[in-house]
């Protein structure tokens, strides 16, 4: 599966009346977004567990300047995902966003489901839904009553416990699709994951410049081949075949 907006973009009202307006008003603190499926110690165990998985600088003093889980929103790309069952986001649409070309976000509508495909990921997302109850309900009792509040090195012992196997799989791979997938499923916030890879998205319809490909990942290393001269061993006479 499995979403925010690129770089901050500034945007200047061009018309006085709504620039006297905002001039007027004192600017509102940012509201958090509205939980889809968790409750909000749910959503903060998730939170605290992912961030074990793929910690930030918060997270891990040696992580300074890499983004992790927690600066991705990984937990709200778990919960969009998980609270998709109603309103069928699944698939972007697209073909691209407006990351690198004027116009709208084409990858902020979702492709309506067919009847089989809506079966199944109603199935799926169900048998989620109770494996991410039952699991934070785990690594809570694991943890004495709440996983959030014990120390990192606690939190990594109850994760490497083995019967959290299942739940930490999915949790690991839910937290890798929230770190790198675009950024309209929930998570990837502000492109974090993107930037510390060097990847710029959906490049289309622009497209990659032959500078772009060049330099997209440094130049590839060449080992000069080596040619070994092999002596042939002799080879027996064939032997003729009568007519």
């Amino acid at each position: 599966m499995s979403a925010s907006g690129p770089r901050r973009r500034a945007i200047i009202a061009a018309i006085p009346v709504a620039a006297g307006l905002a001039a007027c008003t004192s600017p509102r603190p940012p509201q958090p977004a509205a939980l889809e499926f968790f409750t909000e110690h749910q959503a903060a165990v998730v939170e605290a567990a992912t961030a074990r998985i793929a910690p930030g600088p918060k997270d891990d003093p040696a992580e300074a300047g890499h983004p992790g889980a927690r600066e991705a929103d990984v937990t709200g790309y778990i919960d969009t995902m998980l609270g998709a069952l109603d309103d069928q986001d699944i698939f972007a649409g697209g073909p691209w966003s407006n990351r690198h070309t004027s116009g709208p976000d084409l990858m902020a509508r979702f492709t309506p489901l067919d009847p089989v495909a809506r079966i199944a990921w109603r199935r799926r997302l169900i048998a989620w839904q109770d494996q991410y109850a039952k699991g934070i309900s785990q690594l809570d009792k694991l943890a004495g009553g709440d996983f959030t509040t014990v120390n990192h090195a606690k939190q990594d012992k109850i994760l490497a416990t083995q019967s959290v196997g299942e739940f930490r799989s999915l949790l690991f791979e839910h937290t890798i699709e929230g770190l790198y997938a675009s950024p309209e499923y929930g998570g990837n916030k502000n492109l974090a994951g993107w930037r510390e890879i060097g990847f710029p998205g959906d490049i289309q319809p622009r497209g990659y410049s032959a500078d772009e490909v060049e330099r997209s990942d440094g130049h590839d290393p060449r080992r000069p081949r080596q040619h070994r001269h092999r002596r042939r061993r002799p080879q027996a006479p064939r032997r003729a075949v009568d007519p």
